[in-house]
């Protein structure tokens, strides 16, 4: 029904990597035995009074500036009353109407026509980013329900966009966005199988042209950003095949189920007033100076949007290998101090991360490899610089690669030992030459008719008989002033 437009907008909520809870010394760390990580504040215990941690406080702030939000400086904390097995307290600390940062936008990069070309940039719109506690975890089997409170007390934050996305495509733009930005300040891992970033929608349709909202429906259970995008999907469909008929859409919360790829009803949507909201009387409001922003605002890393337009504009890189470096944090990071050692060839030391070093990352958990890996930026850099001076051919630079990726062991020393340096006798080079026109007469008579790419071949065919240890652009210029006579 192309005459209506869908109305998307997302709380997002993030754990933050801090060594312990937002109100207790207690730490936190995924996958240890249940119920080993908590105290007599985190059980809400009688006489357990909270106290605040000062370093998740300072990473909302930080959030807060990289997506240009307005930093309250001063702001206070509510209970949030609600009864359910999973808040021990029957409450959870939040931030109700004067939350830590306000307004601010995710800047966002849509598809491009094609993939090795840049897609148009645009901002979605922030109302709020607040700091709150997590609660704990329950696990239904069949009759019988288990509760880990080993999650309860976590510092999260929830990123409430606006109702300003209008299609699935924009969701995903937003959620790699926001996930990427979250990484490069390491305000957290965002990794969704660890329940570290989670995810709700509010979806509404309208027609087009009306500026007024639709009934929104909260959709819920979405457990990764394909599957949140899936599910937007089919709720603007449901929403429209209601329209279509003559139904009306019912305001309310559903949940979504990605094995069926259909969502039912949990329950009638909740508003504020709801929960009680009332100031908590055991915790002071927090205070911020200008001080305490400007030294958050001075640990920022350059952004990755912002790095991706430097590497196209200055380092001449193209689109396909920026949009695979500036995403990842570790990649570029690794790529600029590379750069540091050799800057005369970008490209080529940003080929051998894109392409070699990210597969042999990819091989395993990427997290365990890097912690893992034995080659540094220093040895790309030298690998690199090997092939431009004429002391290494491309072919054997890949046998270096395999070998410093394996042991650590530098390039040069590779090279030496293995005796992998090009060393070029011309004249049993040409002699060379001169038999493989003879052996391919095609390939030499069709780069004589004018097809240059028929060189290669004749190329190729030089270097697997000298095992890559000649240089390429001698093996060129001989092949051409033979073909020449």
């Amino acid at each position: 029904m192309t005459q209506y437009e869908a109305v998307i907008g997302l709380e997002v909520h993030v754990q933050l990597k801090t060594q312990s809870k937002l109100f207790t010394r207690a730490p936190y760390r995924y996958g240890v035995e249940p119920n080993t990580l908590v105290d007599e504040v985190v059980l809400g215990l009688p006489g357990s009074l909270p106290v605040l941690n000062k370093a998740a406080v300072l990473k909302t702030v930080q959030v807060g500036l990289v997506f240009d939000c307005e930093i309250a400086r001063q702001c206070k904390w509510d209970r949030k009353n609600y009864f359910y097995p999973d808040s021990p307290k029957n409450y959870q600390i939040s931030q109700f109407d004067q939350p830590l940062c306000l307004g601010g936008h995710v800047e966002i990069e849509l598809e491009g026509p094609a993939r090795n070309i840049q897609g148009k940039h645009r901002k979605v719109a922030l109302n709020r980013i607040h700091l709150e506690e997590d609660v704990g975890k329950l696990t239904h089997l069949g009759q019988i329900s288990w509760i880990d409170y080993n999650r309860a007390g976590t510092p999260l934050i929830e990123i409430v966009s606006e109702p300003d996305m209008h299609s699935p495509e924009e969701v995903f733009a937003y959620l790699k966005s926001l996930v990427m930005h979250l990484q490069y300040v390491d305000a957290s891992d965002c990794d969704m199988e660890k329940g570290q970033l989670r995810c709700d929608a509010n979806i509404s349709v309208r027609p087009q042209g009306t500026t007024s909202l639709g009934t929104k429906v909260e959709l819920k259970n979405l457990n990764s950003i394909s599957g949140v995008c899936n599910g937007v999907r089919h709720e603007i469909n449901r929403q429209l095949y209601a329209i279509e008929r003559g139904q009306a859409v019912v305001q309310e919360t559903r949940r979504w189920d990605a094995d069926k790829s259909e969502s039912f009803v949990m329950r009638s949507k909740e508003d504020a007033h709801d929960y009680r909201y009332f100031t908590d009387p055991d915790l002071c409001p927090i205070c911020l100076s200008e001080a305490d922003i400007q030294a958050q605002k001075k640990t920022l890393p350059e952004f990755p949007f912002d790095k991706q337009e430097r590497y196209l504009r200055t380092l001449q890189l193209p689109y396909t290998v920026t949009s695979v470096i500036c995403p990842d944090k570790r990649l570029s990071d690794f790529f600029e101090s590379a750069l540091g050692f050799y800057a005369k060839n970008p490209l080529g030391i940003a080929n051998w991360i894109v392409n070699d070093l990210l597969r042999e990352l990819a091989a395993e958990d990427m997290h365990q490899a890097w912690k893992n890996l034995k080659m540094d930026p220093r040895q790309v850099a030298a690998l690199v610089e090997l092939v431009d001076s004429g002391i290494l051919s491309k072919q054997s630079a890949k046998e270096v690669f395999d070998a410093t990726f394996k042991t650590g062991e530098d390039p040069q020393k590779i090279v030496k030992d293995k005796g992998l340096e090009i060393s070029v006798d011309v004249d049993a080079l040409k002699i060379m030459c001169a038999e493989i026109i003879d052996a391919f007469p095609k390939p030499a008579e069709e780069f004589r008719s004018g097809k240059e790419k028929a060189l290669n071949v004749l190329k190729g065919q030089v270097v697997k008989h000298t095992q890559g240890k000649v240089p390429i652009s001698e093996v060129d210029r001989l092949l051409r002033e033979l073909l020449s006579q």
